[in-house]
């Protein structure tokens, strides 16, 4: 039966309420989406559940960070570092692969990319031993890198990150660019527009380290 009496209330069978919590442990869904959702599975076809098993447990096995700009990967290095049709004279530094994503998305950019992991928040116990600035600053001096965009979020923390990364770049022979304040104060790269993004892109300004954002 799909449901079992506990106390003066009914409850699910024991598998479906599992199902039901995880579903709920989901950002962005609530008790009846999750509820939604449990019964969807429940009543697809066997095949269809188990290809969302065996979706859920691949991307757990295979994917990774890319050993170079730590994007999201089954392939290391990274299929954008890895092509050859790339600049490699210009690195996009970004927040997180979400935003890489929609950088990429936009059509707009030729060259590599570097995901830094977040950003810096004190309020989160974030400082910058918890980004990968440190590889970053290594692919600069390292590499044949002329030009670093920096792509964060346009908040106060996006802000703080760029100027951290600016800083850490000081004194090397690199240009570093901050993307155009197209977009708006306060959003999130991966939920702007593809043409705002070329927008941005296009619209690079210099960044010093010792200028505010």
């Amino acid at each position: 039966m799909l449901w079992r009496k506990g106390g003066s209330m009914e409850i699910f069978a024991e598998s479906l309420e599992r199902l039901r919590e995880e579903f709920a442990r989901l950002p962005g869904i609530g008790r009846k989406t999750a509820e939604r959702l449990a019964f969807h599975v429940l009543m697809a076809s066997r095949d269809e559940a188990m290809g969302l098993a065996l979706a859920i447990r691949d991307v757990k096995a295979r994917i990774r960070h890319c050993s170079v700009c730590f994007n999201l990967t089954e392939d290391d290095p990274c299929r954008i570092c890895s092509d050859t049709r790339r600049r490699r004279d210009r690195i996009c530094v970004v927040e997180r692969p979400r935003d890489l994503i929609a950088l990429e998305r936009a059509a707009g950019f030729d060259g590599l990319y570097h995901v830094l992991g977040g950003r810096v928040s004190p309020l989160e116990g974030i400082g910058p031993e918890s980004l990968t600035l440190e590889q970053l600053v290594g692919r600069v001096r390292n590499g044949e890198v002329r030009e670093v965009i920096l792509a964060t979020n346009p908040d106060v923390e996006g802000d703080a990150t760029s100027l951290l990364v600016a800083e850490a770049l000081a004194g090397h022979p690199v240009s570093v660019t901050r993307i155009a304040r197209g977009i708006p104060s306060g959003a999130s790269i991966e939920y702007v527009s593809d043409a705002i993004l070329r927008e941005a892109l296009a619209g690079r300004h210099g960044m010093d380290a010792r200028d505010p954002p």
